[in-house]
């Protein structure tokens, strides 16, 4: 896997799927799968019954991770998609927005 440009903390749009549009914060990054949990995104629901850990039962909402190749990260100015490239500013090697020219780190 090549290195990643998607970092937690990162501002993030959803690029296909059911909640294609949508934006939120990653959490987690899992590399070695290629998948990314974000905010807010990619919900599942899960009933629970009444156990001994957990007597009230209920309704788990958990947030499942995605392919990251569905996201892409939002452009800092006006917050559309995206792609990333690597530059080298000030003796630094930064994260820019392709569509923008920002650095993305700051």
């Amino acid at each position: 896997m090549a290195s990643a440009k998607i970092k937690k903390g990162d501002s993030v749009v959803v690029l296909s799927g059911k909640d294609k549009g949508q934006t939120g914060t990653v959490r987690q990054v899992l590399p070695k799968e290629g998948k990314i949990i974000v905010e807010g995104v990619n919900v599942s629901v899960r009933h629970r019954k009444p156990s001994q850990q957990n007597p009230q039962g209920g309704i788990d909402r958990i947030e499942a991770p995605m392919n990251i190749s569905k996201v892409a990260v939002a452009d800092p100015k006006d917050g559309k998609p995206t792609r990333v490239r690597f530059e080298e500013r000030d003796g630094k090697k930064v994260r820019v927005a392709v569509k923008s020219g920002e650095t993305i780190d700051g």
